[in-house]
């Protein structure tokens, strides 16, 4: 059991390194100053490319100048919360210090929230924040943040049917589940192909916004199908 939650709090961590896509380095769909637009493009980029805790740090910098300069806007705080979150994931710090990234990652996600968010969005990343909370210490954490992960996605996906990464960060959770409690490679692949169909016709609401996660989904079913020929 205690090598299963492991497992779990590992594979939280990869996804956060690899599930990303850019989004692309174009004008949102919300009116702002072209520098305020080339500025936060640019950081998405370099956020969605990158595991290394420094630059992770970097990037959370230039989203808080970002945020300064257009404080109405929602995604500058959401994804400060979001390499927050990562930063936690890969750091070598202590557990404390960690934690503290993801308190950090809590309120710039409630500022988020505040400035009127996408629902869903905000309820992924809110269930990714506990997963982070449970990668710290498993076995003493799996009671509570396992049950808030699982709420929280049912949440999203009751606010937004549509969004893909509802499925994705779900089928993550469920193949890494043991399958003495449900979980496992066999029950989680109809939860990713769920995925994949969602992002074949999910819009973003603007080029800016969330649009990560398609191409670790390919790459799962992809490790399905190489299990299959051998």
């Amino acid at each position: 059991m205690k090598k299963s939650l492991l497992t779990l709090a590992l594979v939280a961590a990869s996804f956060a390194a690899v599930a990303q896509k850019p989004a692309p380095a174009t004008p949102a769909a919300t009116a702002a100053p072209d520098s305020y637009t080339a500025l936060l493009a640019a950081t998405i980029q370099e956020l969605m490319n990158t595991g290394d805790p420094a630059k992770l740090k970097q990037a959370d910098s230039k989203l808080e100048r970002a945020a300064t300069v257009a404080p109405q806007d929602w995604l500058p705080r959401y994804y400060q919360a979001y390499a927050r979150t990562i930063t936690a994931f890969v750091s070598k710090e202590d557990d404390d210090q960690r934690d503290q990234y993801l308190n950090q990652a809590e309120a710039a996600l409630g500022q988020a929230r505040k400035l009127g968010g996408e629902a869903s969005e905000l309820l992924v990343l809110q269930a990714y924040i506990y997963q982070a909370r449970l990668s710290i210490s498993p076995m003493l954490r799996s009671m509570q943040y396992s049950k808030l992960v699982t709420e929280t996605l049912a949440a999203a996906k009751k606010t937004n049917p549509a969004n893909p990464r509802v499925y994705l960060v779900q089928a993550n959770n469920v193949y890494y589940t043991p399958s003495m409690f449900g979980g496992g490679a066999e029950v989680a692949k109809p939860i990713f192909q769920e995925a994949q169909a969602r992002f074949a016709t999910f819009k973003p609401s603007s080029v800016l916004a969330p649009n990560w996660g398609e191409r670790q989904v390919k790459g799962r079913l992809k490790s399905y199908e190489t299990a299959s020929a051998n």
